[in-house]
């Protein structure tokens, strides 16, 4: 489940009937109950938040997640050491920290657990493949170039998580300055319709991901439809039987609970 997805907040829900995870803390607590709420959702089963870097729409709200839950925060060294000099959670992450090792899997509560980097101007940003049981996650987002090892990850998952962020007529054609657009074009800000769309043929083509969700859609240089329709392309070119299921995450609002 996707609570929030994009530049205004990020935060994500995924786990079994037994344990959970969050992905994030870009969202406020309060509107994170009401969202368990809404959707029947137990705060007591989530047993860790993994966070993939430190920029302040995914974790403005963490400081908040450690002082009142009082959950466990993985990530790496490195983006851990970030929190502790980041002033929304300099004072609240150190009783929390967990630390994740590149290339190393992790055991959270029976949840496998790994993270590789991927390319973003943070202090560092990973995506996480996160295994239960035989099937397997990946989420990505906010990564300016698809790299080998996260198609790799990718290839092999269930279900896919990946950042669509913007069209690039509308980026180029849109009002931000050419800082800004050079900024999320070249290599290191967020990832095209039609980079997105590359990472998807190559990913389909394992034959293994059935579920794909675009997340992190840009709110003045995108739109749910010309990302869906690469990506939905792309799917389409990679081989006529494949069947995989392709949908865009809501910006700012829950996109509900997905069961799959």
């Amino acid at each position: 489940m996707s609570f929030s997805s994009g530049s205004c907040g990020n935060c994500y829900y995924v786990g079994t009937e037994d344990a959970a995870l969050l992905i994030d803390a870009g969202i406020s607590l309060r509107r994170l109950k009401k969202a368990f709420a809404d959707n029947g959702l137990d705060m007591d089963k989530v047993v860790a938040i993994l966070v993939t870097h430190d920029h302040l729409d995914h974790i403005r709200h963490l400081g908040s997640f450690c002082k009142k839950l009082y959950k466990p925060v993985y990530t790496t060294e490195t983006i851990h050491n970030a929190l502790s000099r980041h002033p929304f959670t300099a004072s609240s992450i150190s009783s929390c920290r967990n630390v994740l090792h590149e290339g190393e899997q992790a055991d959270i509560s029976g949840i496998g657990v790994s993270c590789f980097v991927v390319p973003h101007d943070a202090t560092q940003t990973v995506g996480y493949s996160l295994a239960f049981g035989e099937k397997r996650f990946v989420i990505m987002t906010d990564l300016g170039r698809m790299t080998d090892e996260a198609v790799e990850y990718a290839s092999d998952a269930d279900i896919v998580v990946m950042e669509s962020n913007y069209d690039v007529d509308m980026l180029v054609s849109g009002p931000y300055t050419h800082e800004l657009k050079m900024r999320i074009m070249q290599g290191n800000g967020h990832l095209s319709n039609d980079e997105c769309a590359a990472a998807v043929a190559r990913i389909c083509r394992s034959g293994r991901v059935k579920d794909i969700f675009l997340c992190h859609l840009s709110e003045n240089n995108n739109t749910p439809r010309l990302a869906f329709d690469a990506s939905s392309a792309a799917i389409r070119d990679s081989g006529p039987d494949r069947s995989v299921t392709l949908r865009c995450l809501p910006r700012t609002c829950p996109s509900g609970l997905f069961v799959l």
